[in-house]
């Protein structure tokens, strides 16, 4: 049987896990806003529907597995809003249902340790949106969901290593600030192995083995590059703009040992610094 991914929001971390589903003869319908974008999907071995607005019929006809990387907003989550009737109706015969989430879920815990289970606090707007919305999606009877928070993406076009040479990167310092961050290749080897092992309703934290002040990585970045450190600005007095200051609203270290124990995940890239020079070196 011929296995098909609906993917909402089909993006960065989608279009990962479809360069591994593809090879194997995998079906996959991607739903982006911009027709320009539909194009580039097409020409990646995918069906896109251009979406909100597109026929998405055949897709949720045929769809065996669900993906949604689509983000709330104020008015609740856009997919369950525009489509809660036909995904209710395609749960049951579902396989596996995925949620891309967010570690901001769990809120400002001064640098400790958090896992799958700890209570969710979020401190910002986004994150108790995103609680709500994952709640919404548990709640739709027989989905076979599966939850995965992520910690900062990076990866291929997002790493640091254009700014570092344009010499606009800074060095922003908060006292005791850290980070969890993950390459898209990771996301996507972890989205696939819960497809082949489904354990509906898990929960999956998915970040690297090292959480780390945001200045070190920036300052490896140059090290790599024989460039000088990027200034080292004091949090207090950089100017930033409300979206970048938030994410310093919130420090912890976020635990990843479910993926590797319940999924047999082993990291491609288990810390920054394999990361960015595996970027580095594929951009030649």
């Amino acid at each position: 049987m011929t296995k098909t991914l609906l993917s909402f929001g089909h993006g960065y971390s989608a279009r990962a896990l479809a360069r591994r589903l593809l090879p194997d003869g995998w079906v996959i319908y991607g739903t982006t806003r911009s027709g320009e974008k539909a194009e580039i999907l097409q020409r990646e071995g995918i069906n896109p529907v251009v979406w909100p607005g597109g026929d998405l019929r055949v897709a949720f006809a045929e769809a065996t597995h669900l993906l949604v990387s689509t983000g709330p907003g104020p008015e609740g989550d856009p997919v369950l809003k525009a489509c809660g009737a036909e995904i209710a109706a395609m749960a049951p015969r579902l396989e596996w249902a995925g949620y891309l989430s967010t570690t901001g879920v769990y809120g400002d815990h001064d640098g400790g340790w958090v896992g799958e289970t700890t209570p969710l606090t979020p401190s910002t707007r986004r994150g108790l949106m995103r609680v709500e919305a994952e709640a919404a999606w548990q709640d739709i009877p027989d989905l076979p969901l599966h939850i995965f928070r992520l910690a900062g993406i990076y990866g291929p076009g997002r790493g640091p290593f254009e700014k570092v040479r344009q010499g606009t990167a800074r060095r922003i310092v908060k006292r005791g600030q850290i980070f969890s961050r993950i390459h898209v290749e990771d996301i996507a080897q972890v989205l696939e192995a819960s497809i082949r092992k489904p354990n509906p309703g898990a929960i999956y934290n998915l970040c690297d083995d090292d959480p780390a002040p945001p200045q070190d990585v920036i300052g490896y970045a140059a090290e790599l590059l024989g460039l000088p450190l990027p200034p080292e600005v004091d949090f207090e007095t950089a100017e930033m703009s409300p979206m970048a200051r938030s994410f310093y609203a919130e420090s912890k270290r976020v635990d990843n040992s479910r993926i590797k124990e319940e999924l047999g995940v082993k990291l491609i890239y288990p810390d920054y610094r394999t990361g960015l020079k595996a970027l580095l070196a594929e951009e030649g």
